[in-house]
């Protein structure tokens, strides 16, 4: 891996996850035309053409108005076409066609024309009868225990990297010496007082920008330096196949290669997943990169093991709507909750401002202040003012809520 890049740098000496787009290829000129050629025209009407004969008769010789004519090629004469009238579409296809006509904007699917979103945007509303469910520390949904356990696989395989903030150190304390209205995890008759690096670091005045996917083992190691570092960062989810984000970062940067950082706060952009660790290390942190991150290829393949326990998801697109607004989300990169409600939010493409709340994050006393308890993952969504906890009933929402087809 080389250093850090300038905006414009992008090595490509270390391996990376990228996409492989379709390649066009010319065919060659046209077979020469058959004696008689059919085409639609502009206006509906279908043009039959013959080849230009040596004696035209005088019917062949009459022009047919200028907004029927249709373009011949330069080295003959245009072509004298007869018009059939195209017959008229049914009430039933017109009423076909109002259907097909869709009141929501909605993502084009891979190699198709986008449809044109309506003007003004949708408006987004929760599912009919939605209720947010109360939270519940530590409970898995019935038929969640298999997907929660695969997500887990990670926290061993990467050694509880990205649990964890820069500098974090816990101590049990007697419940008197932590106020009632401080955030404190409890421990049997103890509570653990949770310290940390994080306050004496730099903070971005905006939130970084990353475009990602969630299967990928070279983003992932950004994402657990993102916790460590205690950063909010709006991702920008490039799923297998997305139509949105994959070709931005490929207009942006040149090519189509995950992760991508841009940094609003100082103008740096830069592909590499270890150069982006080594500048948010040097800019937002104090220099130091956790072992878990630095040890090279060891790191690139345990990151990778840590997608077996969730193979396949998070990587590909589902259909989806377009939400006008990110939807905010505090998670951390270790928590198996937080990692089964991305898989999600990276599938769907929708954009998520994240807040980072790993142990030992100041903004967890933040959320304790303000919600009177603390728990992760939690979303709130300024598209549909839906606020939640518990992860199965959030990915429950957003499928309703944004996929083009919720029951698939």
């Amino acid at each position: 891996m080389s250093a850090s890049h300038s905006p414009t740098a992008r090595p490509t000496s270390s391996p990376r996850c990228r996409s492989q787009g379709n390649e066009r290829v010319d065919q060659g000129a046209p077979p020469t035309p058959a004696p008689l050629i059919a085409s639609c025209s502009p206006l509906g009407a279908t043009k039959i053409t013959t080849p230009p004969q040596s004696s035209p008769s005088p019917v062949s010789r009459r022009r047919a108005p200028m907004h029927m004519q249709s373009m011949a090629p330069a080295a003959a004469p245009p072509a004298a076409p007869l018009l059939r009238p195209r017959r008229p579409a049914s009430a039933s296809a017109a009423a076909a066609r109002a259907r097909a006509t869709s009141l929501v904007a909605v993502r084009a699917q891979p190699d198709t024309v986008a449809t044109s979103a309506p003007d003004p945007p949708p408006e987004f509303k929760p599912p009919q009868g939605f209720q947010p469910p109360e939270p519940k520390r530590f409970a898995v949904k019935e038929g969640q225990q298999g997907s929660v356990l695969g997500a887990s696989l990670a926290i061993p395989l990467r050694l509880g990297t990205g649990v964890f903030v820069l500098g974090y150190s816990p101590s049990l304390v007697s419940p008197s010496e932590i106020p009632s209205d401080q955030y404190a995890l409890e421990f049997g008759a103890w509570k653990v007082k949770e310290e940390s690096k994080i306050g004496q670091c730099k903070r971005p005045e905006k939130p970084i920008e990353i475009y990602e996917f969630e299967g990928c083992p070279f983003c992932r190691k950004v994402r657990e330096m993102v916790s460590v570092l205690d950063l909010d960062v709006l991702f920008y989810p490039c799923p297998q196949k997305g139509p949105t984000f994959r070709p931005k970062v490929l207009e942006m940067g040149g090519k189509k290669q995950f992760p991508y950082m841009v940094d609003p706060n100082t103008g740096v952009a830069m592909y590499e997943s270890d150069d982006i660790i080594k500048y948010l290390a040097d800019t937002y942190g104090d220099g130091t990169v956790p072992i878990m991150l630095s040890l090279g290829l060891l790191t690139a393949i345990t990151a990778g093991l840590a997608t077996l326990g969730r193979i396949g998801k998070g990587n590909s697109y589902t259909a989806s709507k377009v939400p006008p607004q990110p939807i905010e989300i505090w998670a951390y990169e270790g928590s198996p909750f937080c990692r089964l409600v991305r898989e999600t939010l990276v599938e769907l493409e929708l954009p998520h401002l994240l807040h980072s709340c790993a142990r030992g994050s100041p903004k967890r006393q933040e959320f304790f202040k303000k919600m009177g308890t603390f728990q992760a993952p939690y979303i709130e969504d300024p598209n549909t003012g839906v606020k939640m906890f518990e992860s199965a009933e959030i990915i429950n929402y957003l499928k309703a809520t944004y996929a083009l087809y919720p029951s698939s």
